[in-house]
């Protein structure tokens, strides 16, 4: 069941809280232009000295994100900080909590889009196009658009047969396209996952790049943060495990799903969110 205002803008629910965590892709831009109104909510946002902080399943570091959202129109100064996913994961590698070899001259079997290996080039791995004598697998993205389920399979199943640790830096499981809705980084490792690969997941909904934006805005409580995001298992599931209030949008993968289908995935998830919002804009 939902719980919700009934709000149709973010002016009307923008003074109940003291922060707000954004999602990227589909509540901001659709990969190729701002969704209008968007930017101008960041920009009030600032302009009343709300921090934003974009909390996003990118496997690409924030300088990468901070660039795109410019170019989108987004001004960096309008936003405090974008926590990316990808950054997250080197972190927790360079920390320890995901362990890797002391030698880090491993072989690394990164699937990506558009030619992401900022996990594997940052830890200083090797690369490698195969799955048979890959040491380390990073899911950082998808080209199901353009490549098959079964070609991820042939490529990954060697890998998986001999235990090859994975990192997934995108748990999400859709991504937008030209031509739809097809699977992202999060399926591909669910995959993976399938085959008998151990899978270590970063991102939204997972704990670790929630607390990491929190800890850029000390003094505030998590019930007055914010969250705002298109995906009930990632954004709406992720907010509420953090303890943090969350708004659903109808754009990015709900912009095609009426409201009774949002209300029937919000249950089957076994989650409520407080506001829905038919999009970003003030």
């Amino acid at each position: 069941m939902t719980s919700t205002t009934g709000a149709e803008s973010l002016r009307a629910i923008a003074g109940d809280y003291d922060a707000f965590f954004l999602d990227q892709f589909g509540v901001v831009h659709d990969g190729s232009s701002a969704y209008p109104g968007a930017a101008e909510a960041v920009a009030a946002l600032a302009d009343l000295g709300k921090p934003v902080v974009f909390v996003t399943n990118s496997g690409r570091p924030a300088a990468f994100n901070e660039a795109r959202l410019a170019r989108l129109g987004v001004p960096r100064e309008t936003y405090l900080a974008c926590v990316t996913s990808g950054d997250v994961a080197i972190q927790l590698c360079e920390d320890g909590v995901f362990p890797l070899p002391e030698d880090r001259r491993i072989r690394c079997l990164t699937i990506s889009s558009l030619d992401d290996y900022n996990l594997s080039d940052r830890l200083g791995c090797v690369r490698t196009e195969s799955g048979k004598d890959a040491d380390l697998l990073v899911i950082a993205g998808s080209q199901a658009d353009t490549i098959p389920m079964s070609d991820y399979e042939a490529m990954m199943r060697p890998a998986a047969e001999r235990g090859v640790a994975c990192i997934c830096t995108n748990p999400d499981r859709h991504m937008l396209t030209p031509s739809g809705l097809v699977p992202s980084a999060g399926a591909i490792a669910d995959l993976y996952a399938e085959l008998g690969g151990p899978v270590t997941f970063v991102g939204k909904p997972h704990p670790e790049i929630y607390e990491a934006a929190f800890a850029l805005i000390p003094g505030v409580e998590k019930r007055r943060i914010l969250c705002v995001g298109d995906s009930i298992d990632h954004d709406i599931a992720g907010a509420a495990a953090f303890g943090a209030a969350a708004a659903l949008v109808r754009t990015g993968i709900l912009a095609d799903v009426d409201r009774a289908e949002i209300d029937g995935r919000l249950a089957s998830a076994g989650v409520t969110v407080d506001h829905i919002l038919p999009a970003l804009r003030w």
